[in-house]
């Protein structure tokens, strides 16, 4: 998925253009020198010949994809400035009114994964802006492409014989898998090695289509953090105060305590009233600003959403998002 925290507030597009020229090289040669080593690797591990008979003459050399932007700002990015504009009164709205649209599905499929809708939502406005930031190339195409670039090699040589797999298992064309510009396919933004392993047919109708179907995307994800253990029993966690005397090395995923000992260390709701009187889980203390900066005890959820983006501001807004849901289904 998208790294990095500024990735996926941004209402940009990616922009990935053809190259005409497929003559340049490198030390590795030509693109069409190297498109002749990615045959070979999709033949051994097992695509059939057909297939690559079929689809390999179509493959064209793509631009390296730059990526997403962040705004320059003269204010320090915190949480503070930042969740105000990622989780903003608009994407709110829409959050809500997509809810509200999709309701039976999404409860449906809720039941099913024992994920709770307000979470699938949210992750779905926060990592592909509701489904704008998937795109119509060719996977194939582009994730050759991005192998051939150097950068993460190994990484894009797989997802590209994930893709061959995709079209193989699923019957399809060329054309009919498409992807945005860094490789992930479908309304949901599943690189080919998920899409593989977690696309889910969310509506019954016999097929899994997450780049044109919202809720074969809703499905995807919900299988997805469900195959990763979520429980719909537990929420991600909460924004705390600790005191000024805190052991900065106890800050971290890597550390889990019960409620009562972060208690007794002096952590305590962000309102100043006592933690959970709980025993039953392990919750980690993070400072992403610092700290200075918020501070939270997350749930084992929280890492389930930074499996899907290793990042906390990621997870922190999808988690503010799905809060903002919660509410409005309250009234």
């Amino acid at each position: 998925m998208l790294s990095g925290k500024h990735a996926f507030v941004l209402f940009s597009c990616i922009c990935l253009l053809p190259l005409f020229a497929t003559a340049q090289t490198d030390s590795r040669g030509s693109f069409s020198d190297y498109v002749q080593q990615l045959k070979q690797d999709a033949l051994e591990q097992g695509v059939s010949q057909q297939l690559v008979d079929n689809v390999f003459p179509k493959i064209k050399l793509f631009k390296k994809a730059q990526g997403l932007k962040p705004t320059a700002s003269a204010v320090p990015v915190t949480l503070d400035t930042y969740l105000p504009q990622a989780v903003s009164p608009s994407r709110v709205e829409w959050t809500r009114a997509l809810y509200s649209e999709y309701q039976l599905q999404l409860d449906a499929i809720a039941k099913r994964y024992d994920v709770q809708p307000r979470f699938i939502v949210a992750l779905f406005a926060i990592d592909s802006n509701f489904g704008q930031l998937s795109s119509d190339y060719p996977a194939l195409s582009v994730t050759a492409s991005l192998a051939y670039a150097g950068e993460r090699e190994d990484f894009y040589r797989q997802q590209f014989i994930n893709a061959l797999q995709i079209i193989e298992r699923d019957k399809l064309n060329f054309a009919e898998l498409k992807s945005n510009a860094k490789g992930q396919l479908g309304l949901s933004l599943l690189l080919p090695s998920r899409y593989a392993q977690y696309a889910k047919d969310g509506d019954d109708d016999g097929k899994s289509q997450p780049w044109t179907n919202p809720s074969d995307a809703f499905a995807s994800i919900a299988y997805y953090l469900q195959q990763k253990g979520w429980r719909s029993s537990q929420t991600w966690g909460r924004q705390v105060r600790v005191p000024n005397a805190f052991d900065l090395a106890l800050i971290g995923l890597e550390t889990n305590k019960s409620f009562s000992e972060w208690q007794n260390i002096g952590v305590r709701r962000f309102n100043g009233k006592d933690l959970p009187n709980r025993d039953d889980m392990q919750v980690s203390l993070i400072m992403p600003d610092g700290k200075d900066g918020r501070k939270y005890l997350v749930y084992d959820n929280y890492r389930y959403l930074t499996d899907w983006n290793n990042d906390n501001y990621f997870a922190i807004t999808v988690a503010y998002l799905s809060e903002k849901v919660k509410q409005h289904k309250a009234i």
